[in-house]
């Protein structure tokens, strides 16, 4: 059902002081490192990705990352994405919501975070959809370093709300 790359639930890490934390950052490198060149690419300046969560996940914010431009070959980071969208979905990923739209700024730090305007979604979700609606500038493709999906797991006993 969806096009472009997924993340593999075992591409995630947790994040923070302990495992057993009901708040979490689950980060997902779309390629093994992040030195310049090793991204998801992605041809022209749209494209999507959609994430496998390693559990259900009452979402708070997401981060994205590219290269600076100082670590860019080229001295350009035109390949950045720019206008992004942020969709939860549930489990049989034909339910999506939309939870947040930004702009990733390329002037501004490499690693920016951008939190839900009313703090974490009341619903948890099992897959987030990164749609990127366009770059800083490079018509033949764009790329994404890493993307973290920050929240609060899903108690057990609410699996109900997944399936209605």
């Amino acid at each position: 059902r969806h096009t472009g790359a997924k993340a593999l639930s075992s591409a995630g890490s947790c994040v923070g002081p302990n495992t057993l934390s009901p708040f979490i950052a689950l980060a997902f490198p779309l390629q093994p490192d992040i030195t310049p060149g090793n991204c998801w690419p992605f041809p022209g300046h749209q494209g999507q990705v959609v994430i496998n969560l390693p559990a259900r996940v009452h979402v708070s914010a997401i981060t994205v990352k590219h290269i600076t431009k100082e670590a860019s070959p080229s001295g350009t980071i035109n390949t950045a994405p720019r206008d992004i969208a942020v969709f939860g979905e549930d489990a049989g990923g034909e339910e999506e919501t939309l939870l947040l739209t930004f702009t990733y700024d390329v002037e501004k730090d490499s690693s920016q975070t951008f939190h839900l305007k009313d703090g974490p979604h009341p619903r948890a979700f099992s897959y987030i959809k990164l749609v990127v609606k366009s770059n800083w500038g490079r018509a033949t493709h764009t790329c994404i370093y890493r993307v973290q999906v920050h929240g609060r797991m899903a108690k057990p006993d609410s699996l109900s709300s997944t399936f209605r």
